[in-house]
């Protein structure tokens, strides 16, 4: 699992049709602010500035909502009362939804996927002492959290803490995807590091997207529409020097892998994108046997 990070970009790309080619260029609104505390821009072909003002509104006040439930740098937040209190009355629907995918890849991975795994990164990223990193890896458990439609519970309050950042980036992506769809804007591109892809380019072609390898270099472009991609790299950054920022709380050796995923929707595959840099190469296959609409794009 990652933290939530807060120098990805969000671009949105979203035009109401098509466009034939050598047409006169269509009007397009711009607009830049911050979402889920990093910088934004979102970009509206075929509208003018008065037509894209209320869908500009809806989703910034959307990114806020979702904020509002899933960051674990609000201490307002649905996920940061649950860690504070042990428990949470009420749980948004999104937090339940996502909680549920949770469950789904922790089976599927035997456990590498793993939300309660956010005391042992903390440990691990304030250089704690070995007794105190053990003491957090003792606290990972997924299958000891309770959740129900009216109540979440950790096991064990003031000590388990949990952190969606390996999947709740591509269930906000996916909301915001849904949101400009339900504003008519037919043809989306969502690009929140785990990227949503509706319909096509404003050319009739489907979307572009290069998957990032080691430095950032492009090595391999796929082709998107009504489909979502997230890629993971374990080592973008370090814990320590010889652990990445993704944990396999089972054990074993520390990953190194970069992985993209694509998926029917970006919380699936922003989950299995994390997961999979946890695993060993010869357990792709065995998980993605879970979730059969999901697609290994990159393994590096």
């Amino acid at each position: 699992m990652i933290p939530l990070s807060r120098r990805r970009f969000l671009t949105i790309s979203a035009a109401c049709a098509a466009f034939p080619a050598g047409a006169k260029p269509a009007p397009a609104a711009h607009w830049r602010g911050v979402a889920l505390g990093a910088e934004a821009s979102l970009r509206l072909e075929g509208l003018t500035d008065a037509q894209a003002a209320p869908i500009i509104a809806a989703v910034e006040a959307e990114m806020d909502r979702l904020e509002n439930i899933f960051s674990l740098y609000r201490p307002q937040s649905e996920l940061s009362r649950l860690n504070n209190a042990g428990h949470l009355s009420g749980p948004a629907p999104e937090l339940l939804n996502v909680l549920s995918l949770c469950t789904a890849l922790h089976d599927a991975t035997n456990g590498a996927f793993d939300p309660t795994v956010q005391p042992l990164w903390s440990a691990l990223a304030s250089g704690a002492s070995r007794d105190k990193i053990d003491a957090a890896r003792r606290s990972v458990g997924w299958a000891r959290v309770t959740v129900k439609a009216d109540v979440i519970r950790l096991p064990q309050p003031g000590v388990s803490a949990l952190t969606l950042n390996g999947i709740a980036q591509g269930a906000v992506t996916d909301r915001i995807s849904t949101l400009l769809k339900g504003h008519g804007l037919q043809n989306v591109l969502v690009n929140m590091g785990e990227i949503a892809a509706l319909g096509q380019r404003a050319d009739g072609l489907s979307w572009q997207v290069g998957l990032a390898g080691p430095g950032g270099q492009v090595q391999k472009s796929i082709e998107l529409r009504d489909r979502a991609v997230a890629t993971s790299d374990a080592r973008s950054f370090m814990l320590t020097s010889d652990q990445g920022h993704i944990l396999n709380p089972t054990g074993g050796s520390h990953p190194a892998h970069i992985v993209s995923v694509s998926g029917p929707s970006a919380a699936i595959a922003d989950g299995l994108s994390t997961a999979l840099c946890a695993l060993p190469k010869a357990g792709v296959e065995t998980v993605l046997k879970s979730f059969p609409d999901a697609r290994l794009e990159m393994h590096i």
